[in-house]
């Protein structure tokens, strides 16, 4: 007899999207509901499934200290400045060791996000809306976008979203956008004050939810996943904003 998940999942607490400045400065972070978030989107159903199929394609990641083969990822960064959005030549990723002690310091060079993904309505709309939210809050006219699509699968019987574990990312905002869970238990998010130990803990549930982060408040991490079937993973986009610059070292490929 197959044995019943029987798993508590914790919903997060939803912020309605006119009271998420006050929550984040009260917090540090606050989650938004999957309706509020395809309000923010403004886009077709029929676009928006087409943008969580492009997960379906990404390359697995090479650079992953402990030899497992359960992340696959794809990365782009664009510069945002007055609502335009513009696609910067393929880079690196970069983080110092101070921010990721297991994989800083590495330059890794993933597949870019396709183009046709880039400039979507999905994307497009989502990152305008939340460099204008940013723009409220600190009052920087250009702002210098990171973008990472995850799948973490159990292909290994199990999966790490975030395998350097709590962490900051070295920027100054943080947004993750759940694309889907299947056929999984665990993955539960945790939120901790930088200098006290409160934190919360929930987990994203719902496709569509999104959590944002102050990265100068906050770090995070993701539990790993099992899966509850032949095989599950779970899609996140996730983007970082920084003011002055990317994050990086200066090196070609």
């Amino acid at each position: 007899m197959k044995k019943k998940n029987t798993q508590r999942k914790l919903e997060p607490v939803y912020t309605g999207l006119g009271n998420i400045a006050s929550t984040i400065k009260d917090s540090g972070y606050a989650v938004v509901a999957p309706d509020d978030v395809l309000s923010i989107l403004d886009t077709s159903v029929r676009d928006i499934s087409q943008i969580a199929s492009s997960w379906n394609d990404l390359s697995v990641d090479q650079y992953l200290k402990d030899g497992g083969n359960y992340r696959q990822r794809r990365h782009a960064s664009v510069k945002i400045e007055n609502d335009q959005m513009d696609i910067v030549p393929h880079r690196a990723h970069w983080q110092p060791t101070t921010y990721n002690a297991l994989h800083g310091g590495m330059h890794r060079w993933f597949d870019p996000i396709k183009t046709e993904v880039i400039t979507s309505n999905v994307f497009h709309n989502l990152l305008i809306w939340f460099t204008n939210f940013v723009t409220q809050i600190d009052d920087v006219p250009t702002w210098f976008c990171e973008m990472h699509q995850f799948r973490i699968d159990t292909s290994d019987g199990i999966g790490r979203p975030t395998p350097e574990g709590a962490h900051r990312d070295g920027v100054d905002w943080v947004a993750v956008l759940l694309i889907n869970r299947h056929d999984i238990k665990g993955g539960e998010t945790r939120v901790f004050e930088v200098d006290t130990p409160s934190g919360q803990r929930f987990t994203l549930n719902r496709p569509w939810t999104l959590l944002l982060l102050d990265d100068h408040r906050v770090i995070h991490e993701t539990t790993p996943i099992q899966p509850i079937g032949e095989k599950g993973w779970r899609d996140t986009l996730v983007v970082t904003l920084k003011s002055d610059s990317f994050l990086e070292e200066s090196l070609k490929p």
